[in-house]
């Protein structure tokens, strides 16, 4: 009987204990606010019939998403991010999974240190890598190119995917390994048939972060830049330094809803997965 009548009380404590904080809950709210109350106010914005920056809007149009469309210096900027955040995030990846992979099994303070190298640029201000990336492609001629660009975001694309991966690896049975092994398949099918498909989502994962990083990263694209080749956020930075281009809010709310979206899928299959 008594310890039918402390089996309740013992749930009951569990359940206060594990129950997240009034106040935990608030900072939470006011921090999700804060980073989605500037979107309340372009994404608005972006169908005013203004031309100069207003709010609230005044009536309703397409004409800014028809400019953004539309006006070559726009879509060039938008295609050279595609390109560079495509081409970026390919290097990242292929950089980032082969480097979890060495350092999976590694261990002692070359390995630490590699680790460290390799997440550095995540700690490091975004100024200080832009200058020292200015500094060194001046020298090798590669400011202002498509190669230079794509270096660049690589290099700040690559701890997003070292972190995905070897996330996914802690999972990994390394077993599997010497079976395959000891049924003959070479080290090259091991990895496409036992060890990808078995991370498969934290490659791909570390993919769309690569991806999304170099897609909306603007520090590093302002030293590199050049008349020839600049990304879509540059063309934003110029259009409000510039020159006063309400197209921004358009062009602003485009990136929003395509990061947005590429997070949504990746949470979506995700699930997926998991349920399966």
């Amino acid at each position: 009987m008594t310890a039918t009548l402390t089996a309740p009380k013992a749930a009951g404590k569990a359940r206060k204990v594990d129950a997240v904080p009034w106040w935990l809950k608030l900072v939470t709210g006011v921090v999700a606010l804060y980073f989605v109350l500037p979107t309340l106010f372009v994404i608005p914005m972006s169908f005013s019939r203004a031309t100069t920056f207003q709010f609230p809007p005044k009536g309703f149009s397409l004409g800014l998403y028809e400019n953004f469309f539309t006006n070559p210096v726009w879509l060039d900027a938008l295609r050279n991010s595609v390109v560079v955040a495509l081409l970026a995030s390919l290097l990242a990846t292929v950089i980032g999974t082969a480097a979890a992979l060495g350092l999976h099994n590694l261990q002692g303070r070359l390995a630490r240190f590699a680790r460290t190298m390799l997440m550095i640029s995540i700690v490091t201000p975004a100024i200080v890598i832009a200058v020292a990336v200015y500094i060194s492609f001046l020298q090798w001629r590669l400011v202002g190119t498509l190669a230079g660009y794509v270096l660049a975001h690589a290099a700040i694309g690559v701890p997003f995917v070292l972190v995905a991966v070897t996330s996914a690896l802690g999972g990994f049975d390394p077993k599997l390994l010497r079976a395959s092994a000891s049924l003959g398949a070479p080290p090259v099918r091991t990895f496409l048939r036992v060890t990808m498909p078995l991370i498969s989502r934290g490659i791909v994962t570390g993919a769309v972060f690569a991806f999304v990083t170099s897609f909306d990263e603007v520090v590093i694209a302002l030293f590199l830049r050049s008349p020839a080749l600049q990304t879509l956020p540059v063309q934003m930075y110029n259009s409000v330094t510039v020159e006063i281009d309400p197209t921004i809010a358009a062009s602003s709310s485009v990136v929003v809803t395509a990061v947005t979206t590429a997070c949504l899928i990746l949470q979506f299959v995700g699930s997926r997965r998991k349920s399966r």
